[in-house]
């Protein structure tokens, strides 16, 4: 009797320490694919990514000595990253989209250390109709998720989404959305001119709103002018001069275009959308303000976002206009961002993709497969089929 107590004791404690042993199996699993998942496949994807390289001649400096090479300047471009609020956001929608994109900047932050980013509009999802409570909720969410030390500078430009649509803005919300991101419209740094537009104000219908727009962006057009001038012209008067550089132009509604069709690559419009037309101050800006903002400001590159897809134009004379995806999952199974190395007289653009949601979905489902295999496999439960698989094979090998 004893032995046989012994032996049942010996088994339950051969049992224990099995099932203990599956247990840290499954523990150890789940934590390395939430490991995976959610931190490491940043730091795998993003490490790929690189700045572009300038191409720049090489120059003599006085005395036949060799010209020092001019600063570049590493910025950043994203767009749409649609914050969700506190109407149409679902809370699982809000932390699965705002994890990605915090992982995703605070990963490209830490290991290509741009010196400037520009968020190209739409940054949040319902600053348009948001109540001041809210407004400030989705303010402190942005900050979170975009935080970043203070040697790196954040500009942003007005989407439809945060100020609402021409029908929809007034001065409030604009004055709302200023207060949180810098007004400021002409930007200088390291000898480059930056032009930041609302784009939305852009109506071209005389309204006061937009008339206010286009009296300043006059403004920034008549001082970039006395700008490129050798000797300052009288009309110029005694405004600090800005860098003789044709200014990069930044907006959150694209210049005209009729649609996406002349647009390639894995993050363009789908082909059911690439040929559905555009609608003017919808879609794109009109064709008159286009015309308009090439005139009068003379950029040599323009960025835009607004489509969530990729795009390149060229405009006029060979001005570029980029396109820049959305940076959230919730518009896109691939999102990415530029990469600008830009100096007063050149620039070069790269783009990094960020992790695609399917992969890691993907990865989810394998390992959901694989611990389904694992705590199966001792209950014997797998064997039936593999043991009915094997009986017939031998039926079928004897006959």
């Amino acid at each position: 009797m004893a032995s046989s107590r012994l032996g049942a004791r010996g088994q339950c404690l051969c049992l224990l320490k099995m099932r203990g042993f599956l247990l840290l199996k499954l523990l150890a699993t789940v934590l390395a694919v939430l490991l995976f998942c959610e931190f490491l496949i940043y730091y795998l994807v993003i490490f790929r990514c690189s700045w572009p390289e300038l191409k720049t001649p090489e120059a003599a400096g006085p005395l036949g000595a060799p010209k020092a090479p001019e600063p570049v300047l590493r910025a950043m471009f994203l767009a749409d990253t649609h914050l969700l609020g506190a109407v149409r956001g679902h809370w699982l929608d809000k932390l699965r989209r705002e994890w990605q994109m915090e992982r995703a900047f605070q990963t490209a932050l830490w290991l290509l250390q741009p010196e400037v980013v520009f968020i190209l509009g739409d940054i949040f999802d319902e600053g348009k109709w948001s109540s001041p409570e809210a407004w400030a909720d989705d303010v402190g969410r942005f900050w979170k998720v975009f935080r970043h030390p203070p040697c790196v500078q954040l500009r942003a430009v007005a989407g439809n989404h945060d100020i609402g649509f021409h029908y929809q803005m007034d001065t409030y919300r604009i004055k709302r959305f200023e207060k949180v991101f810098n007004p400021e419209r002409l930007f200088s740094w390291k000898g480059i001119n930056f032009v930041m537009v609302n784009s939305v104000a852009l109506e071209g219908d005389g309204c006061d709103i937009c008339s206010r727009a286009e009296a300043e962006l006059l403004e920034i057009s008549h001082w970039l002018n006395c700008s490129r001038e050798e000797h300052r012209p009288r009309g110029c008067g005694d405004r600090q001069q800005l860098p003789a550089s044709a200014p990069i132009l930044l907006q959150h509604f694209p210049l005209y275009r009729r649609n996406d069709a002349n647009c390639s690559g894995e993050d363009a419009a789908p082909p059911d959308e690439k040929y559905t037309p555009f609608k003017e101050r919808y879609d794109v800006l009109s064709r008159e303000v286009s015309r308009k903002l090439l005139w009068w400001l003379r950029p040599r590159l323009v960025l835009s976002g607004h489509t969530h897809s990729a795009c390149e134009v060229q405009h006029g004379a060979g001005v570029l206009e980029v396109s820049v995806p959305s940076f959230s999952w919730r518009n896109r199974n691939n999102p990415s961002f530029i990469m600008g190395s830009i100096t007063p007289m050149d620039y070069a653009l790269a783009k990094c993709y960020l992790p695609r949601e399917d992969m890691v979905l993907t990865t989810y489902g394998v390992a959901a497969g694989c611990l389904m295999l694992i705590t199966l496999i001792p209950t014997g439960l797998v064997s039936v089929p593999f043991h009915f698989g094997h009986r017939v094979l031998r039926k079928f090998k004897t006959m």
